[in-house]
């Protein structure tokens, strides 16, 4: 296993190796620093300049033994993030272990996550796989495969769990609906990449009618661990990595930490083995709340949406990063306000651009028309996912008056996430 770094370890070889580190940690106390003594990682900041990897500041050393993936998965053109072969074991390995509670000895797992593109997603899962404490097999299928051809090979292998991002299992489910089959065999279907919501589950049941549903884990490409599974947890909901990871829920306006539980706030995650690229108070884009009190091993925790600062956006299978949106729009209809609104009806994902138009009706119409063209160009799976009856996609001039702004700071909200997550009531700072 990697070796595990103490905050104080850590800051000090950052502010050694790393020009963006050594600046953003000169106020920080030399020893014994705590962790909010730290600032909050700026996400733009963090990643700009990110493009050229031997140049980027981040980084606290060459990338000469490493390996790399695309942050924004297969749907974008996203960023590189970067593993050491040691950091990527320190990664897969505890993941997997977390995992084993979810699996049986003689469980018969397809893969069906994707690959290709530098997508982590299958990889990821295929070496998680191998690190479990059952005895299982894996059909690596990828998420690619006919479904008509996997429908037979679940049977003929007597496959009885799903692995994959919900998309593709609620496309897998509804190709079985339509031709009228049930797998009474499959009794687990684990998710990840994307919530499943309250909704879906009803898809499933028709065609799963012996499956539970349940998170594989929560992990990103550039954040690493984030939240394991166990079977106590409901939809959307996750335990720390405490030997891996320090989590953190802070308000998204003040960057008071928060320890009181249902108090939303945005997650934030500290790395405690990744030194090349450095994961030190970086806010991964999810808001969330805490379900224990402080001080619990494996503190659980459920995800309450998006964040509004949040940089990337999924929906799907589709993985929108929010500065491209924003160049787009400036650029095609010459608006610097928009949001982008995500909702969903009876299982199917309404996800709508809406942007300021200060053009006659014909011209806003027009560039609507246009940008339209061109998220569909960008995002092919939303081609995909509109033909399967997933994703209802608009995009839409508005007035100013239609732009939501948070309720006490009055700043314009880029994202508007009204996806149900959980049932807890939410509370806000």
């Amino acid at each position: 296993m990697k070796e595990l770094f103490s905050l104080e370890q850590m800051t000090h070889y950052l502010r050694e190796r790393s020009c963006f580190f050594n600046h953003h940690l000169k106020l920080v106390p030399l020893q014994s620093p705590a962790l909010n003594d730290i600032p909050l990682i700026d996400n733009s900041h963090y990643w700009h300049g990110s493009h050229d990897l031997a140049q980027w500041p981040v980084l606290t050393g060459p990338v000469d033994d490493a390996m790399f993936f695309k942050t924004g998965g297969t749907t974008s053109k996203g960023k590189l993030a970067v593993y050491t072969h040691g950091e990527w074991q320190a990664l897969v390995q505890p993941f997997g272990k977390s995992l084993s509670c979810q699996l049986n000895n003689g469980d018969r797992v397809a893969n069906l996550f994707f690959t290709g593109d530098l997508s982590a997603g299958f990889l990821f899962i295929h070496e998680a796989l191998n690190h479990v404490d059952v005895s299982i097999s894996e059909f690596p299928f990828t998420g690619n495969s006919d479904l008509q051809g996997l429908n037979t090979a679940i049977i003929e292998h007597r496959i009885n769990v799903l692995a994959g991002i919900p998309a593709q299992l609620m496309k897998f489910a509804a190709h079985l609906a339509t031709s009228g089959q049930v797998l009474r065999g499959v009794d687990t279907l684990l998710y990840g990449g994307e919530s499943v919501f309250p909704g879906q589950l009803a898809t499933f049941a028709k065609v799963f009618p012996n499956a539970r549903v349940a998170s594989i884990g929560y992990a990103s490409v550039d954040a690493g661990l984030i939240g394991a599974t166990s079977r106590d947890c409901e939809l959307g909901e996750h335990r720390t990595f405490d030997d891996h990871t320090l989590l953190e829920i802070v308000d998204e306006q003040t960057g008071q930490v928060i320890n009181e539980c249902q108090r939303v706030g945005l997650l934030v995650v500290t790395n405690k083995s990744r030194r090349l690229m450095p994961i030190l108070r970086y806010p991964v884009g999810d808001r969330a709340c805490w379900l224990e009190p402080a001080g619990t091993p494996k503190r659980k925790f459920a995800l309450r949406g998006r964040s509004a600062l949040s940089q990337r956006v999924r929906v799907g299978m589709i993985s929108l990063v929010i500065d491209e949106i924003h160049a787009m729009i400036q650029q095609m209809a010459g608006s610097e306000q928009w949001q982008l609104r995500i909702e969903q009806v009876e299982e199917i994902d309404h996800l709508s651009v809406n942007w300021v138009s200060e053009h006659d009706a014909s011209t806003a119409a027009e560039i609507s028309q246009a940008l339209y063209q061109a998220f569909v160009a960008k995002h092919p799976f939303i081609t995909l996912l509109t033909e399967d009856g997933q994703l209802i996609f608009q995009v839409k001039p508005c007035d100013v008056a239609s732009i939501s702004l948070h309720p006490r700071s009055g700043k314009q909200l880029r994202v508007l996430d009204l996806r149900v997550y959980g049932a807890a009531p939410e509370l806000t700072a």
